[in-house]
């Protein structure tokens, strides 16, 4: 089949998600992808600069998990996980347990980064019912983002995104976003400490270290351990939302190893599985697993979904992981973080922009930000597309988010691409 062909079938059939169909009619066709570039359809090779939402790890069609998910598919593509169990999933969840922080033991498997979350949120919800304790009431960051099912809406900041549902979205308590300055660092723990002795929160969800659909927004690490302080102090359980964060992105394995209070719960999505295949992972403490282990089937955590723990999706994942062991991972990233200290900071003096960054995330705004809806974040990605390069500005925010097989001269081609983009303004 060409590419007219499919092309055409797509633009009668297919609703794109996050797309106003009306103002981007007609999709990009894409043959395949290799390492960090993307091969279009017309012929074109671009560079992956946002990892295709945030999801390849290593690069695109890394041979060793295309590898492992052939094998596995020709031997088990399938089976019921209420009661069954097989060995991808098995070596997967040792593993989770083993490079995840200190007191995650348990792995709940899902199937994309919202439902992990609204795992999380129904645990620890459940897990006050079980001990008796009425806290009902969930602590969360404003400008937060936790996905798109309506748990996840509930928790996440509330805007273009959410309003359509206000009235069907359960209340939260908003906490100001600590922001990189004493005000507004001071602000937040005192909102915090407010909250928290009141002794109604069930539980804190946070994205640590950088809120990403909320505008790449970065916080540190000293603030998320003296909040995670206090919510251990308050019995106040911990998600850890590290959907993005996880596998590398901001410098460490996880971001949460950044502080030294751990949380009860995580939730793992996106690069899991090196961005081959969908799965969600909600890590849980031994605490909260136990509390519910009953003769009584009532007390069960009553959640699942038909490909919980799919065996291709784990193979995946395990090969993933040993891209890891196996390749110098770490010192890649340490590549893509040099590249960013030496050539953002030049093009945001250069254009009068404020930027920052974490690990293999870099942020380039303007001083005074529009936001989300800004006409400049589509005319900026066609443009770019257009000069070889894939980005999915957030309004008028710029941002690199590329695999880890981006090398220092396609990241000063990405510079080099945004330069051009933002002089035609």
């Amino acid at each position: 089949m060409n590419s007219g062909s499919f092309l055409s079938y797509d633009e009668r059939y297919i609703w794109h998600p996050y797309t106003q169909m009306q103002l981007v009619p007609r999709a990009i066709g894409v043959e395949r992808g290799e390492g960090a570039c993307l091969h279009l359809s017309d012929g074109r090779k671009v560079l992956d600069g946002i990892s295709s939402w945030w999801v390849t790890l290593h690069g695109h069609a890394h041979p060793k998990i295309a590898k492992a998910i052939a094998e596995q598919a020709a031997k088990l593509e399938q089976v019921i996980f209420a009661n069954f169990t097989h060995e991808p999933a098995s070596l997967l969840a040792k593993r989770l347990v083993e490079i995840t922080p200190d007191g995650l033991d348990k792995v709940f498997f899902s199937d994309n980064g919202s439902t992990a979350v609204e795992a999380a949120i129904k645990m620890a919800i459940q897990y006050w019912t079980l001990m008796g304790e009425e806290r009902t009431e969930i602590l969360a960051l404003e400008h937060a983002y936790h996905g798109d099912t309506f748990g996840a809406m509930s928790i996440s900041a509330r805007g273009y995104f959410t309003d359509p549902f206000e009235n069907y979205l359960f209340r939260v308590n908003r906490l100001p976003f600590p922001e990189t300055n004493t005000t507004s660092e001071e602000q937040f723990l005192v909102a915090f400490r407010s909250e928290a002795k009141k002794k109604k929160a069930a539980a804190f969800i946070y994205e640590p270290l950088l809120l990403g659909s909320g505008g790449m927004l970065i916080w540190r690490a000293e603030i998320l351990e003296e909040a995670l302080r206090i919510a251990k102090e308050n019995d106040i359980l911990c998600i850890a939302d590290e959907v993005l964060t996880g596998f590398g992105r901001t410098g460490t394995m996880f971001a949460s190893e950044q502080a030294e209070t751990k949380p009860d719960l995580m939730t793992l999505s996106k690069g899991i599985t090196g961005g081959f295949l969908p799965m969600g992972i909600t890590m849980a403490s031994q605490k909260i697993f136990d509390a519910f282990l009953s003769d009584d089937r009532k007390k069960t955590f009553f959640h699942g979904h038909s490909y919980t723990g799919n065996p291709i999706s784990c193979a995946a994942a395990l090969a993933s992981l040993r891209v890891f062991d196996e390749e110098p991972v770490f010192e890649r990233i340490k590549t893509i973080v040099e590249a960013h200290k030496e050539f953002a900071p030049k093009l945001a003096a250069k254009h009068n922009l404020q930027h920052r960054q974490i690990g293999t995330v870099s942020v380039l705004e303007p001083k005074e930000s529009t936001g989300y809806l800004n006409k400049k974040s589509l005319e900026w990605a066609a443009k770019a597309l257009d000069l070889g390069l894939l980005i999915r500005p957030l309004g008028d925010t710029l941002y690199l988010l590329p695999p880890y097989a981006t090398t220092r001269q396609d990241l000063e081609m990405a510079y080099e691409v945004m330069d051009r983009i933002l002089r035609v303004e």
